[in-house]
């Protein structure tokens, strides 16, 4: 089991600006960030690196300070939460209001838990904040550390603090060799690639998302409301689920891009982020309220996920509400979903209750095998003999004179898997064959839950010198009565030159012609 890394958990009151320091700190723009009070309402959490030394850095809610954020009580226990298990606190201030009351009661709070802790005194790139930075000793935190978080002013020496605390005692700093740590970032980052599943949830607001994620992880992780709009910044945990591990990412509801417009810059950024983690993810879950059914909206997300190649499996979720309609309800229900989902017959259909935690189970077991179908990869023997099996019998059209045939076929790729056809003369298929194509290699191999790539080429033939039809040895284009330029192998034979002697002539420069007129006097006059 791998070590857990040290957390260091920033707080404060609502904008002081924890969200700008944690994206500083960690080279990342994870946490949205907006002039407006109580805009982080889950804890964030994401690996830094300092001077060789690991730790997690997890930013949270604004606490005790003026917040316009309904939800400020769930934000508030989280937090507590967070400072009960953190390594480190990282108390962050803003040095422009100086102490204010949301300070004092922030910071019996640390004290209570007997934590280290760092004051970081923010924003003081501004004169006023440096100039009232003495007054944050009172406060009984040592040491005391001033930065400007979006400037990146102090920082540096803010992280010498932490890793300082971070490190055993008696244990020096590593000197890293050159390169070393750019290296350890791209191992990193293969690790990562190689060894989780990145799953995004995504859905419109208020289907659950925050609920399903709460009953994988078996945690109470993300605040739970029954107000749409809950989730704004897209959170991801880590999981291990029969030794593999899963990146679970909790994203924000998804309405209709007008009305997004309307919802103000938080919503805009939240659906942005929503946004990303799609293209981020391997697995993309689809979650469906079941009370609402399904909606162009639900749609367009899930198009989303087609089009960049993501495994997607839809659930139907809120399903303890619908026992009541009868055995046959399920039936009716998938056939209406896949009537507004049509491009999405490949992906599987669960129907679960993230409240009562109804066949949640499942889900895990479905992206195991989604995770698998997008890494196939079939082998081109086998792959040819399918290609010329189903050609035989179903041969793709000719738009032209020429017959098209498949001559060989390729896999190029994998999550997605991608496919390459090579024919004679055709550059690509009409959409009907394509989707026949795609139907048989499901039926073959399987690829359940991922959308099928491919591309159709010519294949090239070499076309030698002075073979047949070039340097216009065959050619046949029409110049004067009879004459082709170069035809008969002669320059200029039957030509407009040669048109002038007599009908039918076949002679080299029209001399032929006259011959023979004089001929035929002759003749008449004996």
């Amino acid at each position: 089991m791998a070590k857990r890394h040290p957390s260091v958990v920033l707080v404060g009151r609502p904008n002081v600006g924890k969200s700008t320091l944690f994206n500083r700190i960690t080279g990342m723009r994870r946490a949205i960030v907006t002039p407006v009070a109580g805009t982080t309402r889950d804890v964030i959490a994401q690996e830094a690196e300092w001077l060789g030394v690991p730790f997690e850095m997890v930013d949270t809610g604004g606490m005790f300070g003026a917040s316009e954020d309904p939800l400020h009580e769930l934000v508030l226990q989280r937090g507590h939460r967070a400072i009960e298990a953190a390594d480190l606190l990282v108390f962050v201030v803003d040095g422009r209001d100086g102490i204010v009351p949301g300070d004092n009661d922030i910071a019996q709070a640390v004290h209570a838990a007997n934590k280290p802790a760092i004051i970081a005194i923010n924003k003081t790139d501004d004169r006023r904040a440096r100039a009232g930075a003495l007054e944050f000793y009172q406060l009984g935190f040592d040491p005391i550390v001033e930065v400007s978080a979006e400037h990146g002013e102090g920082v540096g020496d803010l992280l010498d603090a932490i890793v300082h605390r971070l490190r055993p005692k008696g244990q020096s700093a590593p000197v890293a060799a050159p390169h070393e740590e750019e290296k350890d970032t791209n191992a990193d980052s293969h690790a990562h690639e190689s060894g989780e599943v990145a799953v995004s949830i995504v859905g419109r607001p208020n289907a659950g998302k925050s609920s399903l994620v709460n009953r994988l992880l078996r945690e109470e992780r993300m605040i739970v409301s029954e107000m749409p709009g809950t989730t704004r910044d897209a959170v991801d945990t880590v999981m291990t689920w029969h030794r593999r591990k899963y990146r679970i990412v909790d994203t924000a509801g998804i309405r209709k891009a007008g009305r997004v417009q309307r919802g103000g810059q938080v919503e805009t950024v939240s659906v942005m982020l929503a946004q990303r983690s799609i293209e981020a993810a391997d697995i993309v879950v689809l979650l469906v309220d079941a009370t609402a059914g399904v909606t162009d909206q639900d749609a367009a997300i899930a198009g989303a996920a087609d089009k960049a190649g993501r495994g997607v499996i839809i659930v139907a979720n809120k399903w303890d509400l619908m026992k009541d309609r009868g055995p046959d309800f399920v039936k009716v229900f998938d056939e209406e979903l896949h009537r507004h989902l049509k491009f999405l017959d490949y992906a599987p259909v669960l129907h679960i209750s993230a409240l009562t935690g109804e066949r949640a189970p499942k889900l895990l077991e479905t992206i195991d095998r989604v995770t698998a179908s997008r890494r196939m990869r079939v082998k081109t023997p086998e792959l040819n003999k399918f290609v010329a099996e189903i050609t035989a019998e179903h041969p793709p059209s000719s738009p032209g004179r020429q017959h098209v045939r498949v001559l060989y076929a390729a896999q190029t790729g994998v999550a997605p898997p991608t496919f390459v056809f090579f024919t004679n003369v055709a550059t690509n298929f009409h959409f009907s064959y394509e989707r026949f194509l795609v139907n048989q290699l499901r039926e073959r191999f399987g690829f359940e839950g991922t959308p099928i790539r491919f591309h159709v080429r010519t294949r090239r033939r070499k076309n030698p010198e002075g073979g047949k039809g070039s340097g216009g040895s065959q050619g046949k284009r029409s110049e004067g009565s009879n004459g082709s330029e170069g035809s008969n192998g002669s320059n200029g034979s039957n030509g407009a030159e040669g048109s002038r002697g007599s009908k039918g002539s076949k002679g080299a420069g029209g001399s032929s012609g006259s011959h023979a007129r004089g001929s035929r006097t002759k003749k008449r006059s004996a």
